[in-house]
């Protein structure tokens, strides 16, 4: 039960980073000892240190991280980036013991983070909250074991069902669905349309209601009928 609420907490502060950690995955850390939290972190940016160090380096007093545990939403990492191999960090404090959420399905990593604590002598946990992990990186595991970007269909239709039969601009959402579809477009990298939605909506396809960034717009037009 206490490995839930820790693994959860990690989640919480890997959510921070929402949208902000392309092309990296979003983590969170937690580092417990004797039942208290004495350190947390999380993935802010890419190219920015890891959830683990950020942790780690939160921690006041050094002297306990040997003797402590280490909770982290996803596998740390086993190779050099823009930034050294977390699992090498931890292998090197001596963790008592590593929690993880689940495993990381990119090539370069794919249990090899685990194995490198194992080796090492540090107890390793992993498939805490798994469900929840995987969940708060659909786009990062969808691209890597799928070899595709993460797709979400959209669109508006009237309480029984129906959209306009008219093809005139008509709207059928209310306020929250229009902030919703806005963090959708905050969350994502691209926005794709047809020529029709174009054609009789002009839609600008921006980020305007929640505060982030705009996707990339694409149109399919295949007799280029749009203006």
């Amino acid at each position: 039960m206490q490995d839930k609420i820790y693994m959860r907490r990690c989640i919480e502060l890997a959510k921070k980073a929402v949208g902000k950690t392309y092309p990296n995955p979003m983590v969170g850390a937690v580092i417990v000892h004797n039942g208290k939290i004495i350190g947390e972190g999380y993935h802010q940016k890419a190219g920015k240190p890891h959830a683990e160090i950020n942790a780690i380096d939160s921690v006041q007093d050094k002297t306990l991280l040997k003797d402590s545990t280490i909770y982290v939403s996803l596998e740390p990492c086993a190779h050099f980036g823009k930034t050294p191999p977390c699992a090498l960090k931890l292998k090197e404090i001596g963790f008592q013991k590593v929690i993880i959420g689940t495993l990381d399905s990119h090539e370069k990593v794919d249990g090899k983070g685990k194995k490198i604590l194992e080796d090492s002598g540090i107890a390793v946990v992993s498939g805490v909250l798994e469900n929840e992990c995987r969940e708060l990186n659909k786009r990062f595991f969808t691209f890597h074991q799928k070899k595709r970007p993460y797709i979400i269909l959209k669109w508006a239709e009237s309480e029984d069902g129906f959209l306009d039969k008219d093809f005139k601009p008509s709207a059928v959402s209310n306020s929250l669905a229009k902030q919703w579809v806005h963090q959708l477009r905050a969350d994502e990298h691209a926005i794709l349309v047809g020529k029709n939605t174009a054609l009789n909506d002009n839609p600008s396809l921006t980020t305007r209601e929640v505060f982030g960034k705009n996707p990339v717009r694409i149109l399919i037009d295949l007799e280029l009928e749009v203006p």
